[in-house]
């Protein structure tokens, strides 16, 4: 049977290992490498599993995963929801949503606006919309110190939505204060992207324990849905290193796509587009379409 025979097969199975002569092909975490198959077509949508996107470390690729992991699982049929968390905006402009003027997310929170449909934007990718945001949502903390039940305001926002998807990404701020604690609080899992550098991992431990505190006190139900290594440069021995302790520290935790750094994603954020409609050939294309397929093999996302 020919090596090509030999990956359909496993293909079938689920996650195929990639065939060596002697040996699996070992991928950047020390796994032998996978290739995740087209997840097949829904039947029905909702109710959507909600994922937050976070790391109290800014620069790390949340925003860009967030925005690139919807278009990837829209493009395999999922019904996607964005909500923009973070007051600079950065998810809005990545998807090329004019945020001036307009309402956001920021109107939700404080109850001047209650139907979350009056604030859902179309994006260029069919079956993916975004609720946006722009800097008034710097303000929402200090409005919602005196709330009643203030850490569970985004859940009961998305609660009238959520059975219109299939997933809702929360790209949150890079902080932990009372944004991500309600990103938190209304999510079924996290999902942490790390960048492939000695400062960044040393904050995961604390944003670790920030999850289980939410989880103990405001929402049992919440689990790690996985660390995902970003901007990861195998030339670099920094990178390698940063890798290898990832993985001993979190063990199967780590997701085995990895995300490397190329110039491709801040060209595509300039666009206002995903960079699977930039540059759809691009190696980064086609890790973040192998991500949206590992965590649907998972059962992270339907």
């Amino acid at each position: 049977m020919t090596a090509k025979k030999n990956a359909s097969a496993l293909e079938k199975q689920g996650a195929s290992e990639l065939p060596g002569l002697e040996a699996p092909v070992l991928g950047p975490t020390g796994r032998p490498l996978r290739v995740f198959p087209q997840p097949a077509p829904l039947k029905s949508h909702g109710p959507a599993r909600i994922i937050s996107l976070c790391n109290q470390k800014g620069g790390v690729g949340k925003t860009t995963t967030t925005v690139n992991l919807g278009a990837t699982l829209a493009d395999d049929g999922r019904r996607v929801l964005a909500i923009d968390f973070d007051p600079q905006g950065a998810l809005s402009a990545g998807l090329g949503v004019d945020t001036h003027d307009s309402l956001t997310i920021y109107d939700l929170l404080l109850g001047t606006e209650k139907d979350p449909h009056n604030v859902i934007r179309h994006t260029s990718v069919p079956n993916f919309d975004i609720i946006p945001a722009n800097i008034d949502l710097s303000a929402a903390e200090v409005h919602l110190i005196s709330e009643v039940a203030r850490e569970t305001i985004l859940a009961r926002v998305l609660r009238k939505v959520s059975d219109e998807y299939d997933v809702i990404l929360i790209d949150c701020q890079p902080s932990l204060g009372l944004l991500t604690v309600n990103a938190l609080t209304a999510s079924h899992g996290v999902l942490i992207p790390l960048e492939c550098e000695f400062f960044a991992l040393r904050g995961v431990a604390l944003l670790v324990e920030t999850i289980e505190k939410v989880k103990d006190r405001l929402n049992p139900a919440i689990k790690l849905d996985g660390i995902l290594a970003t901007m990861y440069d195998s030339r670099t021995l920094h990178s390698r290193e940063v890798m290898q302790r990832v993985v001993d520290a979190f063990g199967p935790e780590v997701l085995e796509t990895v995300i490397g750094r190329t110039i491709k994603f801040p060209d595509a954020s300039v666009s206002g587009t995903p960079i699977t409609q930039f540059a759809p050939d691009h190696p980064a294309a086609n890790a973040y379409r192998q991500l949206a397929r590992e965590l649907v093999f998972r059962g992270a996302v339907a």
